[in-house]
């Protein structure tokens, strides 16, 4: 399956971005995905991930409350709403897709997007 990132940009704090993963392919309802981003100098880090129904989500603590991780298995395209942004979620933001159990690591995914840089202004 091939991933193609998009919707990210320069925005204020406290504004709302949607980010958006659209998938080649037929099986897209098959894999799980997650979303990741690396901000400057600092290893990748997971942030949201949904299974390949989107009956289960991840978050990691950081975006509780403020992201939501949502897909559209019709259209071949996950989805990461993000809202209250704060200047420490700048970053590039990668999504990813697998066939596996659900994961919030890096090593649990073996598509990637190209990412998508998100830039948050104080």
């Amino acid at each position: 399956v091939q991933l193609q990132a998009s919707g990210g940009g320069l925005v204020q704090a406290g504004g709302s971005l949607r980010l958006s993963c659209a998938a080649s392919g037929r099986t897209f309802s098959s894999y799980s995905m997650g979303w990741f981003r690396q901000a400057p100098g600092k290893e990748r880090e997971f942030v949201a991930a949904i299974s390949w129904r989107g009956g289960a989500t991840y978050y990691t603590d950081s975006v509780k409350g403020r992201f939501t991780v949502s897909r559209d298995n019709a259209k071949n395209t996950a989805y990461l709403q993000m809202n209250s942004l704060k200047p420490e979620d700048t970053a590039v933001y990668y999504c990813a897709a697998d066939r596996g159990i659900l994961s919030t690591t890096a090593y649990g995914y073996e598509y990637w997007g190209q990412g998508t840089q998100v830039t948050v202004s104080s």
